[in-house]
């Protein structure tokens, strides 16, 4: 790319208006350098995914492995109808070592169905009936099976989780069973307690206290699935319908959006006090959220009067902070709502802008599926590591051993009862040796592209929303396409810029992940001074992340304008916002605000909606309403789901909003209103900041 060079006597003749074109027209290639660099990384980034789809096997995380390395399940294979893993002995899976070898250190074997009853193998022995089934879960079929480690000393009643049989425990009356006992046989003579079992099942599934409730969303899932995507739908059309009634009405929506707000909010206090006064009296409603702790089932909190009373605390503290600050900014908000009635005069020419997040949200699909299946290729790419595991002293405990040869060993000479079993996956090649590096690079590029896509939808808006400002007469000086020729020009010159710009993103990113892993490995230590130096620096650059981002986004509208690289827009995007910064902190940031309560409104809405039908409180949909058993379930979903949806449609807002004010400041700054450089602003702005050009009536 060649950049072209602006004749200076035609731009000292021309007004901005024909400068902008010739901005649109000649230019050139931005940050070459690391365009070039960028394309360099997404090819090692190919390359790197198909090394690891070469060497990666999923099977590993699919399928469940037995004490020989093989996977349960796998179809084509043996074990093809045995999918189920099961353990000799779940309670050794308590020892600290599970953690370190992420393996349990007991006999692991494919089983077709897990244990139901109690049973031991001294107890089987003496019966033909229960012998038979006492021996699928043998090893070595039938030859010596009473041989030391090829059976279980006993069987306790399972059931299958994550592919794996745990026994299946429970509560009656405060205590802890297994099979409807509190007690059991351990097969050496000795009665144990079912809470034995637990550390054991902890420690082999780590949220085995999670599974029924875990089963219990998934089945609240399935049965109001089909609800939550009509609340989405509902979701989306309100935003639909509050942009074009933005585009007619915009100065009436902002007050009945601002009022509606309010009175969502003011409800949803006096409902909070409606539950707190009628939870009075009632039996364990007094407890405290400090006495009650965690609890899976979250509707318990929904019982005790101190939940709703901070939820009352809560909304009372919103309500009083939106109040306030629309009593201090009310001289502003005209100058808000003139700039979001541009904005919705902008969108209007350009509709197309309102999907366009559509294509920004497949781009990010296709880099995280990419991501993560290169990550679950990389994780599972490792060789089996088998290591030996006894119950006496042994020198050779926990040494790597080979499955193969194990029983001529010297190690099995000298212990006995050892037996090689699988540990985990590893290896000690070059490839396994930077397989951390390659995960690492997994990630990076994954903020990388990311942040890309991101900053590509800004840019793109931005383009197009300035081809808007700057249109003398609208829509005919304005391209055909406006979003697509922003697209192209974004792409075809400015791919380098927008790679630097998140390049810088991403290494902050990176090391903010670097902090949160050094974080999470010094919870243990007792150095105050470390975690306090850890902490100042989370807080740094968690703040130079949020600054960045807003510097990138300025720096890409200048780009989208005037075609400069990354660092001359980003520094004429700062010194401009500088001097403008009372313009900035109240008339960009009160915008900012009104979109969010407009989000806001649009989620409180369908919130409200979701929570008297999924919880039944209205008897007009008592018999419509699911059987759910957790109503919180899908209410979450759907509010959650409404506000991705809301952001989603107000984000375009929210660039054009920024786009129009940063043209705003700079016809603010290049023109003075005379015929020879007359203001490009749209006549209600003029009118709220009282200017005008000269030769034109007062207005």
């Amino acid at each position: 790319c060649i950049e072209a060079e602006k004749p200076r006597a035609l731009e000292k003749s021309l007004a901005f208006l024909t400068r902008f074109k010739l901005f649109v027209l000649f230019r050139g290639c931005t940050d070459i350098v690391c365009c070039i660099f960028f394309i360099l990384a997404i090819l090692a980034y190919f390359a790197v995914g198909i090394l690891a789809w070469s060497q990666g096997d999923p099977r590993k995380v699919i399928y469940p492995t037995d004490s020989r390395g093989q996977f349960c399940g796998q179809a084509g294979t043996p074990l093809e109808k045995k999918p189920l893993l099961f353990y000799f002995n779940i309670m050794k899976c308590a020892s600290p070592m599970v953690l370190l070898e992420f393996q349990c250190p007991t006999t692991q074997m494919c089983v077709e169905k897990c244990p139901d009853r109690f049973m031991t193998l001294v107890k089987a022995y003496t019966n033909s009936k229960d012998f038979n089934y006492y021996k699928t879960f043998c090893k070595d079929g039938m030859s010596n099976i009473l041989r030391q480690g090829l059976c279980p000393a006993m069987l306790t009643p399972s059931k299958p989780f994550t592919r794996r049989c745990f026994p299946a425990l429970g509560k009656q009356d405060g205590v802890i069973t297994v099979g409807n006992t509190s007690h059991f046989d351990d097969g050496s003579g000795n009665m144990r307690d079912a809470k034995d079992l637990v550390d054991g099942v902890k420690n082999a599934t780590v949220v085995i206290e999670a599974r029924q409730v875990v089963m219990k969303i998934f089945e609240d899932y399935t049965q109001s699935w089909y609800w939550i995507l009509i609340g989405l739908v509902i979701a989306m059309l309100l935003s639909l319908l509050f942009i074009v009634l933005l585009r007619f009405l915009a100065g009436i929506m902002v007050w009945i959006m601002v009022a509606l707000v309010i009175i969502v909010i003011g409800y949803g206090i006096f409902h909070c006090y409606m539950e707190y006064a009628a939870l009075k009296g009632e039996p364990g409603a007094d407890v405290t959220l400090q006495d009650l702790g965690f609890q899976a089932d979250f509707t318990v909190y929904l019982q005790i009067r101190q939940t709703w009373l901070a939820f009352m605390i809560i909304l009372a503290i919103v309500e009083v902070i939106i109040i306030l600050l629309l009593i201090f900014l009310r001289k502003r908000l005209l100058i808000a709502i003139a700039l979001i009635k541009e904005a919705s005069r902008a969108i209007g020419y350009v509709m197309c802008s309102l999907f366009y997040p559509l294509f920004t949200f497949l781009l990010l699909a296709v880099v995280i599926a990419y991501w993560a299946v290169t990550a679950v290729f990389l994780s599972t790419s490792n060789e089996p590591v088998y290591k030996v595991f006894n119950d006496s002293d042994c020198e050779h405990s926990r040494k790597t051993c080979d499955p193969a040869n194990f029983s001529t060993s010297l190690m099995k000479g000298q212990c006995p009862d050892s037996e090689c079993l699988f540990a985990f996956y590893g290896g000690e090649t070059v490839y396994h040796k930077y397989l951390i590096g390659l995960q690492f690079y997994n990630v990076f590029l994954f903020l990388w592209c990311a942040n890309f896509v991101t900053a590509l939808g800004q840019m793109t808006l931005a383009g197009a929303f300035a081809s808007y400002y700057w249109a003398f007469v609208k829509p005919d000086d304005m391209p055909s396409f406006p979003i697509f020729s922003s697209l192209g020009r974004s792409l075809r010159y400015h791919t380098g810029t927008l790679a630097f710009g998140s390049l810088i993103l991403s290494t902050i990113q990176i090391i903010r992940v670097l902090l949160e892993y050094l974080d999470h490995k010094l919870k243990g230590a007792q150095n105050k001074c470390a975690r306090f130096v850890l902490c100042c620096l989370k807080c740094c650059f968690w703040c130079l992340e949020k600054f960045v981002k807003f510097l990138n986004r300025n720096a890409y509208i200048m780009t989208a304008i005037y075609g400069k690289n990354f660092c001359t827009s980003a520094r004429d995007a700062f010194f401009l916002l500088m001097r403008n910064m009372i313009r900035v902190a109240v008339l960009d940031k009160v915008t900012d605000f009104l979109l969010f309560l407009g989000k806001l409104l649009i989620v409180g809405l369908v919130g409200v909606f979701a929570f008297f039908f999924f919880s039944g409180r209205v008897k007009a949909f008592e018999d419509t309403a699911p059987n759910l058993h957790y109503y919180w379930v899908p209410i979450l979903t759907v509010v959650i789901g409404s506000y991705l949806i809301a952001h989603g449609f107000f984000s375009v807002y929210s660039m054009c909003v920024d786009t129009l004010f940063l043209c705003f400041l700079e016809d603010l700054e290049r023109n003075d209103g005379s015929a020879e450089r007359p203001y490009l602003m749209p006549e209600s702005l003029r009118k709220v900041l009282k200017k005008k050009n000269k030769g034109q009536p007062a207005e």
